[in-house]
């Protein structure tokens, strides 16, 4: 009989659903924090439904996107899971544009709010001049 789709999920049955090995899904645990399965006793594992959402997030940004590992933890930290999985999601990797997005919409103070714009300037201007010396 098959589970339901909110079923929780051995850790090879989330690697099937992932096409990962199962060492892989451990070592993600080890590095990226916001992954936690359900452990019962001996530590057996348990992934929710969207314990596998964001694996497969994760899998994403790092094998299709190209994010290192330090990359998506940073992600992490500036727009949470939410922003991970719509990260994942998207087509591209997230600019400075979208990022500057997720600032405008943050609950800061105004003045928070030009200092950030100006830094996000600063940057795409870095970013511009890099671009144009490996073009060159």
């Amino acid at each position: 009989m098959a589970k339901g789709p909110d079923a929780f999920r051995t850790i090879s049955e989330a690697a099937d659903a992932l096409n990962a090995p199962q060492h892989v899904l451990r070592f993600w645990e080890t590095r990226f924090s916001f992954i936690r399965p359900m452990k019962r006793a001996g530590g057996r594992r348990f992934y929710r439904p969207h314990d596998v959402d964001v694996l497969r997030a994760v899998k994403t940004l790092l094998h299709e996107n190209d994010y290192s590992i330090k990359g998506v933890q940073k992600l992490h930290k500036e727009l949470g899971v939410r922003g991970l999985l719509d990260a994942a999601s998207s087509d591209e990797k997230l600019t400075l544009r979208a990022f500057s997005g997720a600032i405008a919409t943050a609950a800061t103070p105004t003045g928070d709010i030009t200092r950030l714009r100006a830094m996000l300037a600063e940057l795409e201007a870095v970013k511009q001049r890099l671009d144009a010396l490996l073009a060159g």
